[in-house]
């Protein structure tokens, strides 16, 4: 059977894969985060996967693999049926020397290795393999939406068909796009209406992408079915509606907020995918290096005091503060948060929806939270002269304040205040970090390979000198030459080259240096240059970090940092 939490921590103690001091860490990081043992141990960087995934293996007595690294033969792949791989976690890698190579959460279910291994004729290599790296890999089994929109459309073509088979059939193509979405990892399903179609549009790791063109005959009754689902009116075609719609999934509840605007055409709707395993998230699997996790942890734990998080818009700010809530939230604190809209509920805490008809704005709903005797304030984001004004005076009153402010980096952020009308003295005294962040794609770690950098990378390295120096800084000496990792383009990342994202970070401490400058109104330049001397790693530097490091390209960082 698979191995449970209190099995796992006896085989690494046994066989001194990990001591007893790094086993009560990793269960406090459990409780922080509600995380498995195993996602603790590998975010925190407690084991790598290669020395946790080979103490479990040993314990089954068969051979550790990296799914990640693995070339999956997707002909036999798929020849087992997706229902039996899903239940039993069982997958098929390939083929060696007449046997299949099966990669197993449970190497002892040896029943369901000898019932794949009979059905495609082979003899059963069975391999143990992390539970993370399967899901990533059964995704393989995803048809391509449009072909499976082809075929829930054509029962439409039957002139037998009711009206309540036709509402069955438009239910059906709606749990397809969510199902198709979430399977992408989407974080947006728009649909566009135009004269004579509509357009499904999902956007993946910040990129939108065309998906499916549907018959504009169609539009009305799929914004019909997702108005029911959301509890709105359907004969409402004049004005914005917003919503939100839980829906369940066979792993768990999506929450889906929708936005439905009237456009030249129709109705536009916009469906924001907001899966729960956002709790599960930590401040070390956003892509934080080790000494700005530190740091930011250390500020955190201040009892008083503002962090803020600053960057555009779909850069992870919120996700960071609720990494950082999922930290602070414990029985003995009290945590209140004000928050355009309330994202993800978080047990414990008490959340705050801001609400214009109600005239409750983050000012008014800061000034409410103050009375109701906080520990901890998140203001989702300090948008106007009153909010900062009150963020600050409770920041300075003994609470410890979490927001979030749109700069382009950590330094901008506070001259950004004092323009705000907050007066330099109260924001030296009470900002205690400040961090900055932009999301980067990930290289596909299912097609990638070892490549040199293209045209296009060596025409904006040579552009931006300040690349070139922190490149030769970190040991590379000469550019043409400099290796990265590209993804080729896989039926994973769906031939782009990138699947997931990760943070580049700035990390800015105030330090008395610092502080002398806020108070003497310094420029923003000035503030970066004070905070680069006391050992800020800027985000073009920690990109290039992950570039050498394989996680990204060059392109990719360049792009997010210089637009």
């Amino acid at each position: 059977m698979a191995l449970d939490n209190k099995k796992i921590k006896e085989i690494l103690l046994a066989e001194n894969y990990l001591s007893a001091q790094d086993l009560a860490k990793a269960e406090l990081m459990m409780t922080e985060s509600s995380q498995s043992l195993v996602d603790v141990l590998l975010s925190d960087n407690l084991l790598t996967k290669e020395t946790l995934g080979q103490a479990l293996a040993e314990y089954y007595s068969v051979p550790f693999l990296d799914l990640s690294k693995e070339k999956i033969d997707l002909e036999l792949f798929s020849q087992v049926p997706e229902s039996l791989a899903i239940a039993k976690q069982i997958i098929a890698i390939n083929q060696e020397d007449g046997s299949v190579r099966l990669a197993m959460v449970d190497p002892s279910d040896k029943l369901s290795a000898k019932l794949v291994a009979k059905k495609l004729a082979l003899s059963a290599k069975p391999y143990l393999v992390l539970a993370s790296d399967l899901a990533e890999a059964l995704a393989l089994y995803q048809g391509s939406l449009a072909d499976e929109f082809k075929a829930v459309i054509s029962s439409l073509h039957n002139p037998l068909l009711s009206r309540e088979s036709k509402d069955e059939v438009i239910i059906k193509i709606v749990d397809m796009l969510l199902r198709h979405g979430y399977n992408n990892k989407a974080s947006d399903i728009h649909i566009e209406p135009y004269s004579n179609k509509i357009v499904i549009r999902f956007r993946i790791d910040g990129v939108m992408h065309d998906m499916l063109e549907i018959d504009k005959n169609l539009a009305q009754s799929i914004v019909a079915r997702i108005k029911i689902l959301a509890k709105l009116p359907t004969d409402e075609h004049q004005s914005s509606q917003d919503a939100k719609i839980p829906y369940q999934l066979s792993d768990g509840q999506l929450d889906i907020r929708v936005s439905i605007v009237p456009v030249t055409h129709g109705e536009n709707v916009v469906l924001r995918l907001l899966s729960a395993k956002i709790h599960n998230i930590t401040l070390a699997k956003l892509g934080l290096m080790e000494a700005d996790l530190a740091k930011i942890k250390r500020a955190i734990r201040n009892p008083h005091g503002m962090v803020l998080v600053t960057g555009p818009t779909g850069s992870g700010k919120t996700t960071t503060l609720y990494a950082a809530l999922n930290i602070l939230n414990r029985e003995q604190v009290h945590i209140a948060t004000i928050e355009d809209p309330v994202e993800y509920a978080i047990a414990g805490v008490s959340q705050i929806q801001v609400n214009a008809k109600a005239k409750l704005s983050f000012a008014e709903g800061l000034r409410a939270i103050v009375r109701q005797d906080p520990d901890i304030i998140m203001v989702g984001e300090i948008r106007d002269n009153e909010t900062a004004a009150i963020a600050v005076n409770s920041a300075l009153t003994g609470h410890l304040v979490l927001s979030t402010l749109h700069t382009n980096d950590a330094a901008t952020a506070l001259p950004r205040l004092v323009d705000m009308g907050v007066e330099p003295f109260l924001i030296a005294s009470t900002v205690n970090i400040i961090v900055a962040q932009r999301l980067v794609r990930l290289s596909c770690h299912k097609c990638r390979g070892s490549a040199n950098l293209n045209a296009d990378e060596l025409m904006l390295i040579n552009s931006e000198p300040s690349v070139k120096e922190l490149l030769m800084a970190k040991g590379v000496k000469k550019i043409e030459k400099m290796n990265i990792y590209r993804g080729k383009g896989c039926k994973l990342c769906g031939q782009t080259g990138y699947y997931g994202r990760i943070g580049i970070f700035e990390v800015l401490v105030m330090t008395d240096k610092i502080r002398d400058l806020i108070v003497k109104k310094a420029s923003a330049a000035e503030i970066n240059q004070a905070a680069k001397a006391a050992g800020m790693t800027t985000m073009l530097a920690d990109g290039i970090d992950k570039v050498l490091a394989g996680m990204t390209t060059l392109e990719e960082v360049l792009r997010i940092v210089k637009t």
